[in-house]
């Protein structure tokens, strides 16, 4: 099926999810406090498929993928990364960390502009993508597309079969007030991005690596059609 990206919403805004992975993924979708949950927060996508939705003026929310997922017929079970507590639709529920995380704000009762970014802070398991359908004055890409599980520091690594499915951020792995920015290290001024931080930047530069990272991560944009690709083609 052709889907046309030609005219303009002029209502709420379009995300277009491609699964460029080579095997299926169970995309997870969160909306902030107060916002609407998009096609009941989870859906199966095999490697491939493409899955459109709309979400209303200023949505704000999160997308994820979870991998390597087992439901039963009444759409209970589990994955590997990204579960929300063995729920096919999360209806709700957050990703359980580590999971590379799209998040956006799609406009404000003070603001038209689209803000969004991938974040590492709550570790990563799947490279993606987000950009808008068609380009736009000022709008960015937010991407971490490279695998970081196949550089993931030992101490940091989650395996599953003896094989790495995630790379937990600092705060995950060591959860103390140092690597997590919280308590007396909730400040941009005391919180540093540590070795790990580092090392997630270098890779991904167009990513959030720590809670107080660049804000130059943020993208924004004011366009009617988002792409969010998970493992986005070099």
């Amino acid at each position: 099926m052709h889907i046309c990206l030609c005219s303009q919403k002029k209502d709420g805004t379009q995300l277009i999810l491609v699964n460029s992975c080579t095997r299926s993924i169970w995309p997870g979708i969160l909306g902030n406090t107060g916002k609407m949950t998009p096609k009941d927060g989870g859906f199966h996508m095999k490697s491939g498929d493409e899955v459109v939705f709309d979400v209303p003026n200023k949505w704000a929310g999160r997308i994820w993928a979870r991998q390597n997922c087992h439901f039963n017929k009444t759409g209970k079970g589990s994955c590997n990364t990204g579960d929300c507590d063995g729920q096919l639709k999360c209806q709700g529920l957050g990703g359980k960390p580590p999971a590379t995380v799209v998040e956006m704000t799609l406009g404000t009762s003070t603001s038209p502009l689209h803000f969004y970014d991938v974040s590492l802070v709550d570790g990563f398991n799947v490279p993606v993508s987000m950009r808008p359908v068609g380009g736009g004055i000022g709008c960015g890409v937010a991407e971490c597309d490279v695998d970081l599980n196949i550089c993931c520091p030992s101490a940091l690594e989650v395996k599953v079969g003896g094989k790495v499915v995630g790379c937990k951020s600092a705060c995950l792995a060591i959860q103390s007030a140092k690597y997590c920015c919280t308590g007396k290290f909730a400040d941009p001024k005391t919180c540093k991005p540590t070795i790990f931080a580092h090392l997630f930047k270098a890779i991904c530069p167009k990513a959030y690596s720590y809670a107080f990272d660049k804000s130059s991560s943020l993208n924004k944009c004011r366009a009617s059609r988002y792409v969010i690709i998970f493992c986005p083609p070099k």
